[in-house]
């Protein structure tokens, strides 16, 4: 071992014990200047703003944001804590996306101290916070959500904005689907003697379906003497009804979502044909797509494949073997396994064609797609078979990505939920584009969530008649916009007219 990385490695073992103690946010007094100096030199550390630092990845190219988004919400919970002494919570807008488990990274974080400054602090990849001198609720009114002082449920609905409700639906309405009775929200605006918030809940909560709570909201008011007039913030009805009971944010989150992005899938996909389609010219040319469809999937994921190799592995010819090098034998074994989902994913294609409802069998089908593409890694050694058991166990990161996907309690909500969507959607082009972006956005495994969507979208084609559909690898980097489009700011439109200019 040399002289230098001997002197890295004593300087790692520094970057270990801090993270080790759950440190994500390094400040420059936590390591000596020599320490610092090193691991920046070699890419082990990055600077978010002076004398602040998060671990990073020496492999990083530059202008990656991965692990700068993925240390955001950690990194600023010390922060504010460090330079605010705890005298700080985000906004109440801020504050309602975290309750409803929504943890898309903001571009500007929207704080309150006593002792801001009312000016933004810049930190990487165009993101900042925004500290607005104000004083802070009463301290009934805050709790700490994962390092994070918030705004309670309770009191993040009475103090966001009127016009929160117009220009962000879908997450208000989460937030008011979380709300089981009407004591918490009731005594926080008698406590301010908020009679104009009072109508404009209670005409949110009758807007969502909750009268109960709205009732209650009026009378708890005139019991006080306070005059409210109700009125709903929201410019439109939603068709979606939620039980009484608490259900989760995150499935009616996703209901609403749905429920918002379905119509302009509609208008800006063709509708299917209409005409018969003959089942055995359909199925042949899905098989004469397969070569050209593995080689673009699996590029777009990163795997270096041929078309020989493909064609080797889909005559059966190709043999294991671990001479080729550790970095060709992962593309071989991907292969192989994109080869034998195929096959699962046409008898699944077939039995659509044939009448089967595709939200259904794609609940019954695909945890069969994922166990065939992860097979062959498997009997290789290179993936755990743990990892074959289902959904992933705990948290994941998308690369480049703001979208934090939700953790594996909430996939074990939303998955059933999701194969409940498609089976209910009669229209087959929102089946195509919703089925592939909320798996992707669900993303409930650790690997293989693209191509599984991509399946999943094929699948969906099937049930409208559209052909079998192959996203180019050369589009990749729209692709990946278009997505994000649809998960950061839920704008679907990008991802819905992409998908058309593929037919």
């Amino acid at each position: 071992m040399n002289d230098i990385s001997q002197k890295l490695a004593v300087s790692l073992e520094q970057l270990q014990q801090l993270q080790e103690s759950g440190v994500v946010a390094i400040q420059s007094k936590q390591l000596s200047r020599l320490h610092r100096e090193r691991l920046l030199k070699h890419g082990f550390i990055r600077e978010v703003i002076r004398g602040w630092y998060i671990p990073a990845m020496p492999d990083e190219k530059p202008g990656d944001s991965t692990s700068w988004y993925t240390s955001f919400w950690d990194f600023c919970g010390a922060y504010l804590s460090e330079r605010f002494d705890q005298s700080w919570c985000l906004s109440p807008e801020q504050s309602l996306s975290l309750h409803t488990g929504d943890r898309t990274v903001p571009g500007q974080l929207l704080v309150r101290s006593p002792k801001g400054n009312n000016k933004p602090t810049t930190f990487l990849h165009n993101t900042s916070i925004f500290d607005v001198r104000l004083n802070l609720p009463s301290a009934e009114y805050i709790e700490n959500l994962a390092g994070l002082n918030v705004y309670s449920l309770a009191a993040a609905l009475v103090y966001s904005s009127a016009n929160q409700f117009k220009n962000a639906p879908v997450q208000m309405r989460t937030a008011l689907s979380m709300v089981t009775d009407s004591s918490d929200v009731l005594s926080v605006l008698l406590a301010g003697n908020h009679s104009v918030i009072a109508g404009r809940l209670a005409g949110a909560f009758r807007n969502i379906g909750r009268d109960l709570i709205a009732d209650n909201i009026l009378k708890g008011m005139q019991a006080a003497d306070l005059k409210a007039h109700e009125e709903d913030p929201f410019t439109e009805k939603v068709q979606v009804s939620f039980g009484r009971r608490d259900m989760s944010p995150y499935v009616n989150r996703m209901r609403l979502m749905w429920a918002q992005m379905r119509e302009n899938v509609i208008a800006h996909f063709p509708s299917p044909s209409g005409k018969g389609i003959n089942i055995e010219t359909y199925m042949a040319e899905v098989e004469e797509k397969y070569v050209s469809d593995a080689y673009h999937s699996l590029s777009i994921e990163g795997y270096r494949v041929t078309r020989e190799l493909i064609e080797l592995v889909r005559s059966g010819s190709w043999r294991a073997d671990e001479s080729d090098g550790h970095k060709k034998h992962l593309d071989a074994m991907a292969a192989k396994g994109y080869w034998d989902a195929f096959q699962e994913v046409k008898k699944a294609v077939l039995a659509v064609l044939e009448g089967n409802n595709p939200g259904d069998l794609l609940e019954q089908a695909h945890s069969d797609w994922y166990l065939a593409l992860f097979g062959p890694g498997v009997a290789a050694g290179i993936v755990r078979q743990a990892d074959l058991a289902g959904y992933r166990s705990g948290p994941v990161y998308i690369r480049q990505s703001m979208h934090i996907p939700p953790g594996r309690e909430a996939v074990r909500e939303m998955m059933p939920a999701l194969f409940d969507l498609l089976a209910e959607e009669e229209n087959a082009a929102v089946r195509v584009v919703l089925g592939h972006f909320i798996f992707v956005y669900i993303h409930p495994y650790f690997d293989g969530n693209g191509r599984m969507g991509r399946f999943i979208m094929n699948l969906m084609m099937a049930s409208g008649g559209y052909p079998w559909t192959i996203v180019p690898v050369e589009r990749r980097d729209e692709y990946m916009q278009a997505l994000e489009a649809a998960s950061v700011k839920q704008d679907i439109v990008p991802f819905t007219q992409f998908l058309a200019s593929l037919l």
